[in-house]
């Protein structure tokens, strides 16, 4: 956008955004093995450490044990990440999940491999007070697993549904992966439709993105097409709003209360505390990230040291600016005073963003699009 030739009128008072709630504190467990690392995943997971996997979930409760023990509060959200968490044995990631003290009416939310799922394995983590369920499913079309390198079929999906369900965990986020190569538009509705038929409480719908270093990336005639990313973001957003599903963050929707409490955290820039090698924690503007490898972790807790590895403390107009970023990209938008007014119409005349009662909101096309709205942003 060409600038005025006179420098603009002061802008208005800006609204102030709602600080986070003052009693969420969520807690992310990483669990850094997999059998096998998918084609397209650039995450802190190994397949060649299994031997370390006991030895690893000792540490995990000997570290939540000593934050117990230096005064972090009782977590609100629970989010156990991996790597596959369902790859570890259930009793030994139970005796992790109960180390953690939760208030009352705390989310604690598992990822789950479909082909690790059985309903002894439910009924485990139900018992240790798990109330919901994230199971990658990523595509029900076999070719487009096979696309991403994913290790399971699309016949797994619906019994780890309702062996969760048997277990008492009614909470079930399914997540699905769109833009794959040979990945069509139909295959992507089958994939929507199948999702929806299994009545999941919400749905993470990602574009395939390209990480350097995977194998994704050594391949160009395998990376998603933008034009075939947006229309397949559209579709989602039809088939899953007509089922119920209202979005409520780019990439995320969910049945009416439904929505991710642990989510909500990070994008509100709530205080959370990360337990294992390569977690993120955050507390009131400082963030910092443990040693990447397992085997490190595990050695620094033995030794009684922190698993720290690096850390920064975000200035107040960085950390506005990101506050921002964050909200943009959910339903409740951001404070109009956010924009400068002229770009703020112009955005809302290319139908962009929606505005109503001073804050400014992202429209569908905007959400396609919500990098650039958002490099429009002023802290």
């Amino acid at each position: 956008m060409t600038p005025p030739a006179a420098p603009p009128p002061a802008a208005p008072p800006r609204s102030a955004e709602p600080p986070p709630s003052a009693t969420a504190h969520g807690v992310y467990v990483h669990i850094p093995f997999c059998a096998k690392r998918c084609d397209y995943c650039a995450f802190a997971t190994f397949t060649d450490r299994a031997h370390l996997i006991d030895a690893y979930l000792d540490a995990l409760v000997c570290d939540v044990e000593r934050a117990v023990a230096a005064g972090m509060p009782r977590a609100t959200s629970v989010f156990v990440g991996g790597g596959t968490p369902t790859l570890v044995p259930a009793e030994g990631l139970a005796r992790v999940v109960r180390a953690i003290p939760v208030a009352p009416g705390a989310e604690v939310t598992v990822e789950c491999n479909p082909d690790d799922v059985t309903p002894a394995l439910m009924a485990t983590y139900a018992a240790a007070g798990v109330g919901r369920v994230s199971i990658g499913v990523q595509s029900t079309v076999a070719h487009v697993l096979a696309s991403l390198g994913r290790a399971h079929g699309p016949a797994a999906v619906a019994p780890a549904v309702r062996a969760a369900r048997a277990a008492g965990i009614d909470r079930i986020n399914l997540d699905v992966i769109y833009g794959a190569a040979g990945e069509s538009l139909d295959d992507w509705r089958r994939t929507l439709d199948d999702v929806v038929a299994l009545g999941p409480s919400h749905v993470s719908a990602y574009g395939l993105t390209v990480e350097a270093g995977t194998p994704l990336a050594l391949e160009p005639t395998r990376h998603p097409d933008d034009d075939d990313q947006a229309d397949k973001y559209d579709l989602a957003d039809e088939v899953l709003g007509a089922a119920g599903l209202a979005n409520y963050e780019i990439s995320n929707w969910a049945r009416p209360g439904q929505e991710c409490r642990h989510n909500l955290t990070y994008w509100r820039q709530g205080n959370y505390d990360g337990f294992g090698s390569a977690a993120h924690s955050h507390r009131d503007g400082r963030r910092w990230w443990n040693v990447r490898t397992p085997e490190r972790y595990v050695e620094l807790v033995a030794a009684g040291r922190s698993a720290e590895s690096a850390g920064e403390t975000l200035d107040a107009p960085t950390r506005r600016l990101e506050g921002l970023q964050l909200r943009l990209r959910m339903r409740e938008g951001v404070p109009t005073s956010a924009f400068v007014p002229e770009d703020l119409a112009e955005m809302d005349g290319e139908g962009l963003v929606a505005v109503r009662d001073g804050r400014a909101t992202l429209t569908r096309p905007g959400r396609r699009l919500a990098n650039a709205v958002a490099l429009r942003l002023r802290a």
